[in-house]
């Protein structure tokens, strides 16, 4: 199995992807979706401390969205070249493994903290839908379930309360690739032409800072200078819906 092959084919998705998100982004659209209450009460003073945390904090977001798919391309292609593994075309379900003893049904996450109570729960309820398809085409009988997590840790590798499993970091690379310190063959491959495509990154991000400074300071700071909060608040939380209660 080459990695360093795959991981250097497909690491620039998410460097394009990321660069793309970048230059998409409006400064209207990100004051709508960020808490403009939090960052009042961190007592920021000047538009470009405000601008580079509210961009930082989408772009963040962005990123983990954007890496996770890769990380779960890459977690199917290893179980593939390892264990057979294949995407899986069950709803809720990323991959599935088939040995001699048991079929295994995966759902991909990036990180062991991925989730609220509901999602955890709507995971569970997809791992019970597919057992009972699999069984009713009389698949093999023995069917495992595992939530696998591409890094972090699991301090409890089953959980009963919906019948599957966790496992996470080292413990679920080597489950999908056989190899125990698999999870240490990725690191190196990750940074192919990283320094440039961030180089690359970086150039734009100023630019889109200082463009966000300009439309900032002439939309929404006062005369004497300082950040017009008010009118920021309205645009990120005044109501349209006229009903009445």
């Amino acid at each position: 199995m080459d990695i360093n092959k795959f991981i250097n084919e497909n690491i620039s998705n998410f460097h394009d992807s990321r660069l793309n998100s970048l230059n998409k982004l409006k400064l209207e659209s990100v004051l709508k979706r960020k808490n403009i209450y939090l960052y009042r009460a961190k007592n920021i003073q000047t538009c470009e401390e405000l601008i580079r945390s509210i961009t930082d904090a989408y772009l963040s977001s962005q990123e983990e969205t954007i890496f996770g798919e890769f990380l779960e391309k890459l977690a199917v292609f290893v179980a593939g070249e390892n264990r057979g593994g294949f995407k899986s075309g069950i709803e809720g379900i990323d991959l599935e493994i088939i040995d001699d003893n048991a079929r295994y049904i995966i759902s991909i996450k990036s990180g062991p903290n991925w989730g609220n109570s509901s999602q955890i729960k709507k995971m569970a309820d997809y791992f019970a839908k597919a057992k009972k398809i699999f069984k009713t085409q009389n698949a093999l009988a023995n069917i495992i379930a595992v939530n696998g997590c591409c890094y972090g840790k699991s301090n409890n590798a089953y959980k009963s309360a919906g019948d599957y499993y966790k496992l996470c970091g080292q413990d679920f690379w080597g489950f999908i690739s056989g190899e125990k310190d698999f999870y240490l063959e990725i690191v190196e491959p990750l940074g192919y032409k990283a320094k440039k495509r961030n180089e690359d990154f970086n150039k734009e991000y100023s630019k889109v800072i200082n463009k966000f400074s300009r439309e900032f300071l002439n939309t929404y700071s006062l005369p004497d200078g300082s950040i017009d909060w008010i009118k920021i608040l309205k645009l990120n939380s005044e109501g349209n819906c006229n009903i009445n209660l």
